[in-house]
């Protein structure tokens, strides 16, 4: 994509963590990243306040720009590479969202499938409620997580942008209930 400024925004949570704003075609992602790693990226609703923007000086946030970038201009592209912390998951959660790594570009998966790979077949309504907490909605793609009967489910960026991204990847959105 060619953008004059997709970095709208620069500027730090109120524990001075580092934070930026990244323009996408659907919608404004907030990313909050530490050091080497991401600890939040999510959709927010609201446009952010317009300040002075520089380039970002955290090699994360440089590599997670570059990698939004190549995706949302239509390449397949692997998030996994970028560094995540979840500081405050569970066990189960980290296994849930370890299983949503392995979801192909472009191909969708239901909660029980996940709840299948961790081996507990039985817990597709907590698998649901991890996918709902996963901190980072784009970089661990939890919008590639449907229903069995092949309904969207939820998303915590909302049902119509988890419609979009996955047309983004190619998927038959038409053939979601």
């Amino acid at each position: 994509m060619n953008r004059l400024n997709p970095l709208e925004r620069i500027s730090e949570t109120s524990d001075g963590i580092p934070s930026f704003c990244y323009k996408s075609p659907i919608g404004w992602i907030d990313i909050i990243a530490e050091e080497d790693h991401v600890l939040r990226a999510s959709f927010i609703e609201v446009t952010p306040f317009p300040e002075p923007t520089a380039q970002p000086i955290i090699p994360v946030f440089a590599q997670t720009f570059e990698l939004l970038d190549r995706y949302f201009g239509g390449q397949p592209v692997d998030f996994s590479g970028i560094p995540v912390q979840f500081a405050h998951a569970t066990d189960f959660q980290r296994h849930v969202w370890n299983a949503i790594q392995q979801i192909p570009y472009g191909e969708v998966r239901s909660y029980k499938w996940i709840a299948e790979q961790i081996g507990r077949p039985k817990a597709v309504r907590a698998v649901g409620s991890a996918v709902g907490a996963n901190p980072v909605s784009i970089l661990n793609p939890c919008h590639r997580v449907i229903r069995s009967n092949g309904a969207l489910g939820g998303y915590g960026g909302g049902l119509e942008r988890k419609r979009l991204l996955l047309a983004f990847e190619g998927y038959p959105v038409r053939r979601l209930r």
